[in-house]
């Protein structure tokens, strides 16, 4: 379907995420759909607001709904002043609110939930013609969203879904009423998507699920994670694998066995913690409890010594005591986690522990927040401490740090995910993004490391993904400059036979 039929309906559009990974890379598929349909993607360096404004929400994140309203209000008058511009949204909030949105937002063109982002160019088509808002809520997957159009982010490094929905009961989360129960794609399906990333340049993957260490159990293979790990083994050309999120419930040996033993699975582990009291767990529906938690970490760092491991930690449960809040700490402090997302609980209608008992006061939740992030912080300056004096093989992207125009250096991601901000030696090669280079590290902070190499001490190692990066520079009329982005995206269907993409 085009949307584009003259001069006067939508030109440009721009997706506006909120969330989690598994949106970050819905919102590529639904560029992929309106690029196919015959938009063009706005440039960042225009100001003016896009004629198609989707909006791809999060129900989970503390002020979602806020966060929302507050844009859509934003867009208000500029949609009274331009009455062809159209906005659209979509995911999770939108599956949950459904017609309360358009109540208050009336502006709003298109509401559109999770199982059914392919309906989107329909929906504003028919939006056009009818002039009137078009709501389409699905109960149910629709079409698995890996078979439509994407429009890659990234041409050196690429998500991709090997499962929808979850099948878990925690009580603190809204995702599988929004998303439904777990659906697994066949593994030939996402090799072969793997496949055609790698054909197009990439050289690393991320598997994504709301539990990825599940997977199979559609299929009733309770061992497919561990062997899909080790199918990305045998990928030629396939240089880095992560995935993200593993349950601790979940989590077998099989799987660890299979990290260690395939030398692209990287040496990195998001590994859920949300909770070190074994009460509040139960209070959650978290099937395991801390003694397994820090066996699993256990025996992870003792086949992978240098694993840098990640985690989510939920403060103010309802119900958390002083002592489950130590007990927190406790597991925090013998855990050594190099980064963790810590949130502070807040009430999810629609999920069981909106209604339960003793809701803590703000004030507490803060203070212990506070501790927490406290601890944390210390810990990932000590364990990245431990990193200074490592030669380690970085990965450039295009985002630079923030300092970066003060301080001259690119940045990049290690094997185990550190965030390595380097400097280029004075007549050394200057990487492009998708290149790796190997650098000592020679400081440490609580969130990111440096190295200032001597010339000696520095090496590039010129990638197929550089490669990829320069046609996309020179597809979008851009010339090549390292360290800069910004390059037009493709639009792929993920299938093997189909290898236009980014």
């Amino acid at each position: 379907m085009t949307l584009i039929d003259d001069e006067n309906l939508p030109q440009t559009y721009e997706v506006r995420t909120f969330g989690c990974q598994m949106n970050v890379h819905d919102s590529e598929r639904l560029s992929g759909l309106l690029e196919d349909a015959g938009l063009s993607r706005k440039d960042d360096a225009d100001t003016e607001v896009a004629d198609v404004v989707v909006f791809n929400t999060c129900a989970v994140r503390e002020n979602a709904d806020n966060k929302l309203y507050g844009n859509l209000g934003q867009l208000a008058p500029l949609k009274r002043e331009r009455p062809n511009m159209q906005i659209a949204v979509g995911g999770c909030l939108a599956q949950k609110d459904r017609d309360t949105i358009l109540k208050k937002a009336p502006w709003v063109d298109v509401v559109f939930g999770t199982h059914n982002i392919g309906s989107l160019p329909t929906l504003l088509s028919r939006s056009r013609h009818n002039k009137q808002a078009e709501l389409e809520i699905l109960e149910s997957l629709d079409v698995f969203p890996s078979t439509l159009p994407t429009r890659r982010e990234s041409v050196y490094a690429g998500w991709v879904s090997i499962s929808v929905g979850c099948n878990n009961t925690c009580t603190f989360c809204i995702v599988p009423s929004l998303r439904g129960k777990e659906r697994d794609r066949r593994p030939g399906e996402i090799l072969a998507e793997i496949q055609a990333l790698v054909e197009d340049g990439a050289i690393e993957v991320t598997l994504l699920g709301q539990n990825v260490n599940s997977y199979g159990v559609e299929f009733g293979d309770r061992l497919a994670f561990g062997k899909l790990l080790r199918a990305c083994g045998e990928i030629e050309g396939l240089e880095r694998v992560r995935f993200t999120s593993p349950h601790p419930a979940a989590f077998t040996d099989d799987v660890i066995e299979a990290m260690a033993e395939t030398p692209n699975v990287m040496p990195q582990l998001h590994m859920p913690l949300q909770s070190g009291s074994d009460k509040v767990l139960k209070d959650m529906r978290r099937s395991y409890r801390s003694k397994k938690f820090l066996g699993i970490l256990d025996k992870v760092r003792e086949r992978i010594p240098h694993a840098a491991i990640t985690t989510d930690i939920i403060v103010g449960f309802p119900g958390e005591t002083e002592e489950d809040f130590q007990a927190t700490l406790d597991v925090v402090e013998a855990s050594r986690f190099s980064s963790a997302f810590t949130f502070q609980y807040s009430q999810r209608p629609g999920t069981p522990a909106a209604t339960m008992d003793d809701q803590l006061p703000k004030a507490v939740v803060q203070e212990r927040y506070e501790r927490l992030t406290a601890l944390q912080d210390r810990i990932a300056k000590e364990e990245n401490a431990k990193q200074v004096g490592r030669t380690v093989e970085v990965m450039v992207t295009e985002q630079a740090g923030r300092k970066a125009e003060e301080t001259h250096r690119l940045s990049g991601r290690a094997q185990d995910q550190r965030l390595v901000h380097f400097s280029v030696p004075e007549g050394a090669e200057v990487p492009r993004p998708g290149d790796l280079v190997t650098v000592p590290i020679t400081e440490a902070a609580a969130f990111h490391l440096i190295s200032d190499p001597t010339k000696d001490q520095y090496s590039v190692r010129r990638s197929r993904a550089g490669d990829a990066w320069d046609r996309a520079q020179a597809d979008s009329c851009g010339v090549p400059t390292t360290g800069t982005g910004g390059g037009k995206g493709k639009t792929s269907l993920g299938m093997p036979t189909l290898m236009v993409r980014k």
